[in-house]
């Protein structure tokens, strides 16, 4: 088989996931809740490398999508030109996730896209299960991504974590509880209304709202939290 380079085609780069693929790391990744269907147990860090290795291609993106397969899919998000990648693109890509991971990777795509926020609002409204997921994958990320975003934009996010903190769906509940933590840890101007957020929901008479409160003060508070938050320069 020739060696992956930024000229293989989607099917050279389908065939040499496929040869490596793992039966041993698919059946591994139920332990983390990870829908195996589709997957072929190639672990992240090798799937990055093959991305790095084949380079952009946003024609190429597409194609790798549409094989189905999870970690072709996940070095299709890591390959697509973002400044070309629309709304309907990411509407398209949302509507088939399946399982929190592929939800995560690509949503750090969707992220760094002009369209992000619109598709925020959308995403979070949505009914879902995967799709809403990807709207407080892409508050946490954005966090990281959008590093010159004014702290008003963040700040906007919070009412809708806190409208959505008693969805009691399991992978929704953890991208509530992710977003709302990475908002708090952002900036000292922004810890205080993510952690006034998080102790009215731990005040909640409903227990996921609950939950999401209690796991963001518990983390929101702690010593060494705070000295990075106070330490860093947005």
């Amino acid at each position: 088989m020739a060696e992956l380079s930024p000229q293989s085609s989607a099917d050279e780069i389908v065939e040499h996931l496929r040869s490596i693929g793992s039966e041993e790391n698919r059946l591994g990744m139920l332990r983390y809740g990870i829908k195996i269907d589709r997957a072929l147990g190639i672990p992240h860090g090798i799937q990055r490398q093959i991305a790095r290795k084949i380079k952009r291609n946003h024609e190429r993106a597409f194609k790798l999508w549409a094989s189905g397969i999870m970690e072709a899919q996940f070095i299709a998000s890591v390959t697509a030109d973002p400044k070309r990648f629309s709304a309907r693109d990411a509407r398209q890509w949302a509507s088939s996730f399946d399982s929190w991971d592929i939800v995560d990777g690509v949503s750090e795509l969707f992220v760094d896209t002009d369209a992000w926020k619109e598709l925020i609002g959308e995403f979070a409204a949505d009914e879902r299960e995967f799709v809403r997921r990807t709207a407080f994958a892409m508050m946490a990320w954005s966090v990281v991504h959008r590093k010159e975003e004014p702290e008003a934009t963040f700040l906007a996010f919070l009412p809708i974590i806190e409208a959505h903190a008693t969805d009691e769906r399991n992978f929704v509940k953890k991208a509530v509880n992710w977003a709302l933590r990475s908002i708090g840890k952002r900036s000292m101007a922004m810890h205080g209304a993510a952690l006034a957020v998080a102790e009215r929901l731990a005040r909640s008479t409903d227990k996921t709202a609950r939950w999401n409160g209690k796991n963001a003060v518990k983390e929101l508070t702690d010593a060494k939290t705070l000295a990075r938050i106070v330490a860093r320069k947005i």
